[in-house]
């Protein structure tokens, strides 16, 4: 039986862009469909963990620090190049979550921008809150990024980001990514994947 496996996730987040590079080597040899679910996970924060934006204050900076040399490590276990942070972070991803938003009907198109946004990102360090690196990024994916862009600026893209970050919010989330396994089991992170496979061996 093919078990149901919803990827909530932002583009800004250093631990979802291992996780997306991650979780289908990870669900390998697996009957699985996954479904990718853009969110915003600022919306997340503001709702139920405000904690995030403390632990960025100074006095937490050594604490951050040795947590961005654990991200390089799990990069390098990835086989992913992880140029962070650099100097757009933390950067505003709204515009970048409407691009998804609006190729969320279509995701196996949604996981070809995902994954060139998320390249562009964390290994190109370019400003994902730009809406013409999007466009640029957009179409070097083999998009066409102007249409995309205005695709995104729909009042229906807009509701549909929102509509999915309450959704997160209401079943439980407080995070980047956040997996949800057979819409009942939630799992948080990349380093959590290998419950998510045990789950989906557990339903199949």
């Amino acid at each position: 039986m093919s078990v149901d496996v919803e990827f909530f996730f932002d583009l800004s987040s250093p631990w979802t862009r291992l996780a997306f590079a991650n979780i289908r080597s990870k669900l390998e040899g697996l009957d699985y469909a996954i479904t990718w679910r853009p969110f915003l996970v600022g919306g997340v924060f503001n709702a139920v963990n405000p904690a995030v934006y403390e632990s960025r204050k100074p006095e937490n900076a050594a604490r951050l620090a040795r947590s961005f040399v654990w991200l390089k490590q799990w990069a390098r276990l990835a086989g992913v190049e992880m140029n962070f942070p650099s100097e757009h972070h933390p950067v505003k991803s709204v515009h970048a979550m409407r691009f998804c938003c609006a190729l969320e009907d279509d995701q196996e198109a949604l996981e070809r921008f995902a994954h060139a946004a998320f390249e562009a990102y964390f290994t190109g360090m370019r400003n994902l809150d730009d809406p013409e690196v999007l466009v640029a990024i957009a179409d070097e994916a083999g998009f066409d990024g102007a249409a995309l862009a205005q695709r995104s600026t729909d009042p229906e893209i807009k509701d549909r980001l929102r509509v999915n970050t309450d959704e997160a919010i209401h079943r439980g989330a407080f995070g980047s990514p956040t997996i949800f396994v057979g819409e009942e089991n939630m799992y948080f992170g990349n380093d959590q994947l290998p419950l998510v496979r045990q789950k989906v061996e557990q339903l199949s």
